[in-house]
């Protein structure tokens, strides 16, 4: 009996304890629960204060001028537990330019509609001092007020989106969606030829977006297939400028056009260890619009132009044995430019006046195998192509060819060097090549520039090598490193060897994670960006008329340049909750960036005394933090600090001044504070 009693005791103690130790875990499970099929609603309401009008830090966020702001986040989340119906509505930076709603009413897996409004911003991050008159508007005078003054141009774009969708039976769907988008305001523009006046593009723009898609889905076969229409309409034609350039007014602006294309895409297991996918889609897109400025030599009202493209598309993943996989794809895309082609222009030294329709076709394909080694090692191996084919106009400026074609072949070798360690270690050869050169004659019928090939053109051949480590030394820590190396190296057109020479390129990126404890982590990143390019050109040439063949003129006259862009990033991040009712966190960035002119070389020889463009240095530094504070279980208070800097000497907009004085130029080393003050509610 005693017995019975002290295993009894023991058993139920055992019991207890194990219970106890399950209530956590359970209550855990049971709030996520919860939270899913009763999720809360909240309101967050309060201030934000920023220290100083900026140029930077409020281009797009509504925070551009000094002052209090109002910060206003809204979610209401209520469901019917009978029907399983949601109805959600959602508010974010109500006080603000950039704000959004949305209302969504569903029923799970049988239907379901949204209603979505955002507002877009963009501020112009430059100040302007002009004497333009009409600014914004469509008729603007070059110089028009006498006294200069400071224009601050800003676009803005209103968006409102309708979406329904409808579960039918037998695995079919149907989604719709519209979006209407409304874009206002003015940006900067200009009036060139002799020089460069200054102008604004008056923004009044309408967007519409159509899109119907069927989509159905089987146990093996999935398709989706529909419709997308799109069209773009300017309410404003034309700008009329009065004491610009002769022979620029009225200047004409974007006109309207319109696109529209049907499409089908699916998706096929065969087995349960291969599937096919596929992509079909025909695009008719037109730009019929009447001229508001008539030409003068075709004679025509309107461009007609129009491009249809054909696109296919077909892939295949498999696994036929265990430690092998195969994959493959190849896209063919099609897209002839059929505009009319007509004399809209004077002929000039380098043109005949007719406008030129640019067709292009490519055909891209890749192959891949991987194969599972012994002792942990995994090799791959693939093969990628890229062929382009584009028209020229028989007169140009510039070198061209029609073809160009590319192949490149990769292999990998992967391994997991234990439980907490795999790398990588990859090499990538490529080989760019074409179809030969055209002659490039100008409208005179004399020879053009024949001695440099385009960058994305020119005969190219790359070395790839990419290095990749990840490493969890403890539950704790996990870091992640990665590495590569491009080098590239161009066949000039002509024996002079102008054109692109070579170009190197270097990437790093370091990550970390340490979790401190269950309530504190910490993250770390650093990335570094390495590219450099060597070039070379000929200021005068000579052309033997007979053939085309060209030189450069003597004496001293080629010129080798020696051009780096080069970038150092690392942020830091804080995330914990060092008590119950308090939460905080931080995220740290910065940023150097540098483009370098590093040297002129002139034949050959380094050019002492030659003044080199300065080099242009951008660091950009941004810290965020908050603390949360829970007053009680369902509301509490929140503190947001951002500071932003941006530091550049960039002399490309460095008092930049226009042919008819206006100035353009911005803050070198711009600081920015903001301050937020919040309150939030939550309930269910």
């Amino acid at each position: 009996m005693t017995t019975r009693t002290c295993e009894n005791f023991k058993l139920t103690a055992m019991t207890a304890a194990l219970l106890a130790a399950s209530v956590p875990a359970l209550a855990a499970e049971g709030d996520d629960v919860t939270r899913h099929t009763k999720p809360e609603s909240s309101v967050e309401v309060g201030i934000g204060y920023v220290d100083s009008d900026n140029q930077r830090f409020g281009v797009y966020n509504g925070l551009r001028k000094d002052g209090v702001h109002a910060l206003v986040d809204l979610r209401v989340v209520h469901r019917d537990d009978v029907t399983g119906t949601w109805l959600k509505f959602t508010g974010r930076s109500l006080g603000l330019d950039n704000r959004e709603l949305r209302f969504e009413h569903n029923r799970q897996g049988n239907w379901g509609y949204f209603l979505e409004y955002g507002e877009t911003p963009r501020h112009n991050p430059f100040d302007i001092r002009t004497r333009l008159s009409g600014a914004g508007s469509i008729a603007q005078t070059v110089n028009g007020v006498a006294t200069p003054y400071n224009l601050e141009l800003k676009t803005k774009r209103d968006a409102l989106t309708l979406g329904l969708e409808k579960i039918l039976v037998g695995g079919f769907s149907v989604q719709v969606r519209f979006k209407n988008e409304e874009k206002d305001g003015a940006r900067m523009f200009g009036q060139g030829g002799a020089g460069i006046n200054f102008l604004t593009d008056p923004i009044n723009q309408t967007t519409r977006q159509l899109d119907v898609v069927l989509a159905y889905t089987g146990s093996k076969l999935q398709l989706s297939g529909g419709y997308y229409g799109t069209r773009f309409e300017n309410h404003n034609n034309q700008i009329n400028v009065t004491g610009g350039l002769a022979g620029q007014t009225p200047m004409a602006l974007p006109p309207d056009n319109q696109s529209h294309q049907l499409y089908l895409s699916g998706g096929y297991s065969f087995t349960p260890t291969t599937r096919g996918t596929f992509k079909a889609a025909y695009t008719h897109q037109t730009q019929d619009e009447d001229f508001t400025i008539l030409p003068t030599l075709s004679g025509r009202t309107y461009l007609g132009g129009v491009v249809d493209t054909k696109l296919l598309q077909a892939g295949i993943t498999s696994r036929p044995l265990p430690k092998l996989s195969l994959m493959g794809d190849i896209r063919y895309e099609d897209r002839p430019d059929k505009t009319i082609i007509a004399r809209y222009n004077t002929a000039g030294a380098t043109h005949d006046g007719f406008n030129e329709p640019r067709s292009m076709r490519s055909l891209t394909g890749k192959a891949e195998a991987s194969y599972s080694l012994p002792m942990g090692f995994r090799l791959t191996g693939g093969f990628d192509y890229d062929q382009r084919n584009r028209n020229f106009s028989p007169l140009r400026a510039v070198s061209a060819r029609e073809e160009t074609e590319e192949k490149s072949w990769r292999v990998e070798l992967r391994r997991s060097m234990s439980d907490t360690v795999t790398g990588a270690l990859s090499y990538v050869h490529s080989d760019r090549d074409g179809s030969p050169f055209l002659t490039t004659r100008i409208n005179t019928g004399q020879f053009g520039s024949n001695l440099i090939a385009p960058p994305h053109l020119a005969d190219r051949e790359r070395e790839k090598i990419r290095l990749s480590l990840s490493w969890t030394p403890t539950d704790e820590l996990s870091l992640q490193f990665f590495a590569d190396e491009s080098r590239d190296k161009y066949t000039p057109r002509t024996p002079l060897g102008f054109g692109s020479g070579s170009g190197k390129a270097q990437n790093y990126t370091l990550d970390t994670t340490y979790a401190f404890s269950q309530s504190l982590n910490a993250s770390a990143w650093y990335s570094r960006n390495d590219s450099r390019s060597n070039q070379s050109t000929c200021s005068t040439i000579q052309v033997v008329a007979a053939t085309g063949v060209m030189t450069c003129d003597a004496p001293q006259i080629a010129h080798a340049t020696n051009l780096r862009n080069v970038g150092d990033s690392f942020g830091l991040g804080l995330r914990g909750k060092p008590m119950d009712r308090m939460e905080i966190g931080a995220d740290l960035s910065y940023s150097d960036i540098n483009d370098e002119y590093r040297e002129q070389r002139l034949n050959g020889a380094f050019a002492a005394g030659t003044l080199l463009p300065p080099d242009v240095s951008t660091k950009i530094t941004s810290l965020k933090a908050f603390v949360k504070y829970a007053i009680q279980k369902n509301s509490g208070i929140r503190l947001n600090y951002i500071y932003d800097r941006v530091a550049t000497n960039d002399w490309t907009w460095t008092n930049f001044t226009y042919s008819d004085g206006t100035r353009v130029f911005q803050d070198p080393n711009q600081k920015t504070h903001f301050i937020g003050v919040s309150y939030y509610y939550r309930w269910q």
